[in-house]
């Protein structure tokens, strides 16, 4: 069911909106991993965020920081912990350096992935 919101709805020859049968899923994941897939797609979002205009509304998101305190306990953990866990994980160093070339990108996501690092 996760993956069917994450994929998104297909549009059929008769021009209404459908949910992607397990089936089309299966086509379009090709037997990968689920979770190597996700954080590749993750990376690939990232790069594509960094890249953008310093004015741009997702960068001005990305680096707000919010005034209020976090609650007691332990913190949850956020989007860009995850994906910083996962550049770890890929040995790049300089990673925004890096994003900002498209192509050498994509080649060290699709390295780190083939690796089994993710």
């Amino acid at each position: 069911m996760i993956l069917q919101i994450i994929f998104g709805p297909t549009r059929s020859d008769d021009g209404y909106w459908r949910i992607k049968s397990n089936q089309e899923i299966n086509e379009i994941l090709k037997g990968q991993n689920v979770i190597g897939f996700i954080k590749k797609q993750r990376l690939n979002w990232l790069g594509h965020v960094e890249r953008m205009a310093e004015d741009d509304n997702f960068q001005k998101i990305e680096r707000w920081k919010p005034m209020s305190k976090r609650p007691i306990g332990r913190p949850k953990t956020r989007w860009e912990d995850g994906v910083l866990e996962d550049i770890r994980s890929m040995d790049v160093r300089n990673w925004k350096k890096a994003a900002q070339d498209r192509d050498s990108w994509k080649k060290a996501v699709e390295q780190a992935r083939t690796l089994h690092r993710l």
